[in-house]
């Protein structure tokens, strides 16, 4: 039995074919991950390193795994939802020599032990997903920081958490934002987002979106993602903002923006995505629709007040898989979809695969980048460098067959002078 084999924790290692299968799939459509797999099989960038992951533990994130693995890793993974994690996944992971930390649906003091475990292989690098290794690491186990170099974090939600602990003094390690770069952001946050957000919300409801009031709550990328497809599938879209920039950029894209008390009183269904808390609440229950679908597609599951929500209930259901009714005292029924975590994973697959192909490149060089620098880089947080950016969408073209032009020698001088410009 191996290494990985005798120390992970799994559901059921019958069901690695499965698994297999999913990996397999999203292999043949990550050409971007491919090319970088080959340069880290010829470099071996983490030869002699361990490396642990904690994201939303499918077969994208997988691959990932199996990228980092052939770069020499030594590879522990762990889950950063407690719905998002599949266990046929977990179970071919394991088979392929990886370490598994996993589960779909643990209980919140198992999920916690879990991402502790992958902890206390001793990393010398991370990926984050929210930010739970980095807070566990600093606030819980401060014993295992020692061998930490450096990582790389996922998500906005993360980010805001990182930069909280740089403000303070805190952080006592590099990490590289990966979300706050351009072939993050712009694809995986607005497309994949959009795409996977209804991909979860139209196979969990069986119901149309075409006429219905959808109430994008945020209009950062995640949900100009949102909006857009919302409005592809025929559904009259409203956005609540907090920000008066992006509120007249929901408006000029052609969007109804009303307060989230006004926009509460009128919604079919409701998506969250901003990385807060409490974004929907008691207030907002109060006005809304019999019928009145709920869902969030922010890292945690805070968006959604739950407790408010329940304690105007008298009777609280599940009357379909992902799907909880909360009838409340006047008789009005709402509700609830993947118990008001993250829609598109915990009630679908997540982003499509040639998505996350260009976000787990990034994730890739980024973790090669702070290994090579993190003595030069120091404790803060740092941008993916552009260049970076701009290998993994060159090798996004090259994938596509799309070649595009470059500047002459006199083009770059034009550009770079501040005199010839007649």
């Amino acid at each position: 039995m191996s290494n990985a084999a005798q120390n992970s924790i799994v559901k059921d290692m019958s069901l690695a074919p499965e698994g297999h299968l999913k990996i397999s799939w999203v292999d043949a459509h990550m050409p971007v991950l491919n090319s970088i797999r080959e340069q880290f099989e010829k470099d071996q960038p983490f030869k002699g390193l361990k490396v642990t992951i904690s994201l939303h533990l499918e077969a994208k994130t997988a691959y990932l795994a199996k990228v980092v693995q052939a770069g020499g890793a030594e590879v522990t993974i762990t889950g950063s939802n407690p719905l998002s994690t599949q266990d046929d996944v977990c179970a071919a992971l394991v088979e392929d020599g990886i370490t598994v930390f996993a589960k779909y649906n643990p209980d919140p003091q198992e999920y916690k032990e879990l991402l502790i475990k992958a902890l206390e292989t001793k990393p010398d690098l991370i990926i984050d997903d929210g930010g739970d290794l980095v807070t566990i690491l600093h606030a819980e186990r401060p014993d295992l920081l020692t061998t930490v170099r450096g990582g790389a974090e996922e998500t906005t939600t993360g980010i805001l958490r990182l930069k909280a602990l740089e403000k303070e003094g805190q952080l006592k390690f590099p990490m590289v934002a990966v979300n706050d770069a351009f072939c993050k952001y712009l694809f995986d946050n607005r497309y994949g987002t959009g795409q996977s957000v209804f991909d979860g919300i139209n196979r969990t409801t069986n119901l149309v979106v075409a006429g219905k009031n959808v109430v994008v709550v945020g209009y950062g990328w995640c949900g100009k993602g949102v909006a857009m497809r919302a409005k592809g599938l025929g559904a009259n879209v409203i956005v609540t903002e907090i920000d008066p920039i992006k509120a007249v950029e929901a408006f000029m894209d052609g969007f109804t923006v009303l307060p989230m008390i006004e926009a509460a009183k009128v919604g079919d269904l409701f998506v969250t995505v901003t990385g807060n808390r409490d974004v929907i609440r008691g207030e907002h229950y109060d006005v809304m629709k019999n019928g009145a679908i709920l869902s969030n597609a922010g890292h945690f599951d805070v968006e959604v007040n739950k407790p408010e929500l329940n304690e105007r209930s008298t009777s609280v259901r599940t009357v379909r898989r992902n799907i909880e009714e909360f009838q409340l005292k006047d008789g009005r029924k709402i509700y609830l979809l993947a118990e008001g975590r993250l829609v598109n994973l915990a009630a679908g697959d997540g982003h499509p695969a040639e998505i996350m192909d260009m976000t787990f490149a990034l994730q890739a060089l980024a973790l090669r980048y702070v290994n090579e620098q993190y003595e030069q880089i120091g404790n803060q947080v740092l941008n993916v460098p552009y260049e970076t950016d701009q290998e993994v969408a060159r090798l996004k073209l090259g994938s596509l067959g799309i070649q595009i032009d470059s500047l002459s020698d006199e083009q770059r001088t034009y550009l770079d002078s501040w005199a010839d410009h007649e």
